[in-house]
């Protein structure tokens, strides 16, 4: 079995008694993250809202976190994260928050200890820029949205 990856967690006042990101399955890819609200808040058809999770992380070097929506909530509400994926830099370290929005027709809401969303690390490469006179030709070329079928 290959060695797991350490990712520093540090809870938050706020975030007492809320659980900490955690894979629901064996081959998850993604751990769930759960609302540090006090109460419960409304989400109205339409509206965002940022949620917090009551936790900081540290990711290792060469990592992010994707913030991803949760597949049960977005079928049976329309709950979506708006900037899905949310992108953690390994050099944040403020608290995790999930953009939640409401595609949906009636009220949501979100109350203490919900699950909200997905979290996915990754490892991650920074690229070097090259700029050129030309590219290489492809069969597919420009060939842009809908190109190969819908």
């Amino acid at each position: 079995m290959s060695k797991k990856l350490k990712v520093q967690i540090l809870r938050l006042p706020h975030g007492e008694g809320v659980p900490l990101p955690k894979y629901m399955s064996r081959s998850a890819s993604g751990m769930d993250l759960y609302a540090a609200v006090d109460g419960e808040v409304v989400l109205k058809p339409g509206e965002r809202k940022l949620i917090p999770t009551g936790f900081k992380m540290a990711l290792p070097e060469g990592y992010e976190a994707q913030v991803r929506p949760r597949s049960g909530l977005a079928i049976k509400n329309g709950i979506s994260v708006l900037n899905t994926p949310g992108t953690i830099d390994e050099d944040y370290r403020g608290e995790v928050g999930v953009i939640l929005v409401n595609h949906g027709s009636e009220d949501f809401k979100v109350k203490r200890n919900d699950r909200i969303a997905q979290m996915v690390i990754n490892k991650i490469e920074q690229a070097d820029i090259e700029e050129v006179k030309s590219l290489s030709e492809t069969h597919r070329s420009t060939g842009g949205f809908g190109h190969t079928g819908i």
